[in-house]
C-alpha cells in the first residue's frame, strides 16, 4: 500500500511498561498501512512506540516489547542491587540502540521523517511535566537518554540526569502518562490516542506513601505526584471519552490487556503483541476513515 499522510491529527501513545507489547501492534499496523501523522508524542513505553513509529521500524516495535525481554542483560534483582534498576535502563535504551546491538535504531529514517515529535518526562525537583522536541534531539544519544528518562519508573529504576536536571517517568506529570496536553499545546484538536488499559479500568489510590516519601526525601515532588496520579489519570481518561463522543478523538483501547507493566515471559508478551496487532489491523479501516484518508 502506498504511503498516505494525514494532516490535522496528532498520534498520542500512552505509557504502560510491558503492556506496550500489545500497543506495539498498533505501531506495526500503522507502518504496514503506510499512514504518516504530522505529530507523534509519547511517554514512558509510549516514547519507545513513538520512536519506533517515526523510524518506520515494525521489527523494532515488536522486538522491543517481546523477545528482547529474554536478553540476559534486560535486568533483574541483581541489576537492581547494583543500582542499575530492575529494568537495566542504560543498557535497554542507550546501548542496545547503537549499530550492531540488540535493538539497532534507524536514526537516519527517524531524523528524515517530517513529523513533529514530543517525549514527556517529569522533573523530579521542580515537579514539572517536561516535553522534549526535535530541537532537543540532534543525535541518537540525545534521543535515547530522553526516552530512558521518560521511562524511568520510580524506585525500580534510577533517576536520569539530562542537562543537569533529574528526571523520572513522565507519567507522574500533569498528563498522567497520556500526552494529550502536549498535542494541544502544539495546536492540534484531533487525536488518535493509543491507550494501554481496557475501557473499564480505573486507577486506584497509591499505596506505600510513607516509603515513597522516605525514598524520595530529596525529591518530595515525586511522592506528591505519585499520590495525585490516580485522580489525574482517571480525569484524563474521562476527557478522552468526551472527545471520542464529540468525534474529535479516535481511541485505540485494548479489548483485553493480558499482561502487566512488569511482564517478562516472552510467550505471554508475544501473545499480547499478536492480540494488539490483530485488533489494530481490524480497526484500520475505521482509523483511516477518522483520519480522512479512507
Amino acid at each position: 500500500m502506498s504511503d498516505t499522510a494525514a494532516t490535522d491529527t496528532a498520534l498520542v501513545f500512552e505509557g504502560g511498561g510491558m503492556r506496550a507489547s500489545y500497543t506495539s501492534g498498533m505501531v506495526v499496523a500503522l507502518v504496514e498501512a503506510g499512514l504518516h501523522l504530522p505529530w507523534v508524542g509519547g511517554i514512558s513505553a509510549g516514547a519507545s512506540n513513538t520512536c519506533n513509529y517515526v523510524s518506520h521500524d515494525p521489527w523494532r516495535a515488536r522486538h522491543s516489547f517481546t523477545d528482547f525481554a529474554a536478553d540476559p542483560r534486560f535486568g533483574d534483582w541483581r541489576t537492581f542491587a547494583r543500582g542499575q534498576g530492575l529494568f537495566n535502563a542504560r543498557y535497554i535504551y542507550e546501548e542496545t540502540s547503537l549499530p550492531g546491538q540488540a535493538l539497532p535504531f534507524d536514526w537516519g529514517t527517524f531524523a528524515a521523517d517530517p513529523a513533529q515529535v514530543r517525549i514527556g518526562a517529569f522533573d523530579a525537583l521542580s515537579g514539572e511535566q517536561v516535553y522534549w522536541g526535535r530541537e532537543n534531539l540532534p543525535d541518537l544519544h540525545s534521543l535515547m537518554v530522553r526516552v530512558r528518562a521518560s521511562s524511568t519508573m520510580p524506585v525500580v529504576m534510577p533517576p536520569v540526569q539530562v542537562d543537569g536536571r533529574t528526571y523520572v517517568d513522565g507519567a507522574l506529570g500533569s498528563s498522567a502518562g497520556i500526552p494529550l496536553d502536549a498535542a494541544r499545546a502544539d495546536g492540534y484538536r484531533r487525536f488518535l490516542v493509543v491507550l494501554t488499559q481496557e475501557r473499564a479500568y480505573r486507577k486506584a489510590a497509591q499505596r506505600g506513601d510513607w516509603y515513597l516519601r522516605r525514598h524520595f526525601r530529596r525529591f518530595p515532588a515525586v511522592p506528591e505526584a505519585l499520590a495525585a496520579r490516580p485522580a489525574r489519570y482517571n480525569a484524563v481518561r474521562e476527557e478522552l471519552w468526551e472527545l471520542e463522543a464529540q468525534g474529535s478523538a479516535y481511541l485505540f483501547v485494548p479489548e483485553r490487556m493480558p499482561v502487566g507493566n512488569g511482564e517478562r515471559d516472552v510467550g505471554r508478551l508475544r501473545a499480547a503483541h499478536e492480540l494488539g496487532l490483530e485488533q489494530a489491523r481490524r480497526e484500520m479501516p475505521a482509523i483511516r476513515e477518522f483520519l480522512g484518508v479512507g
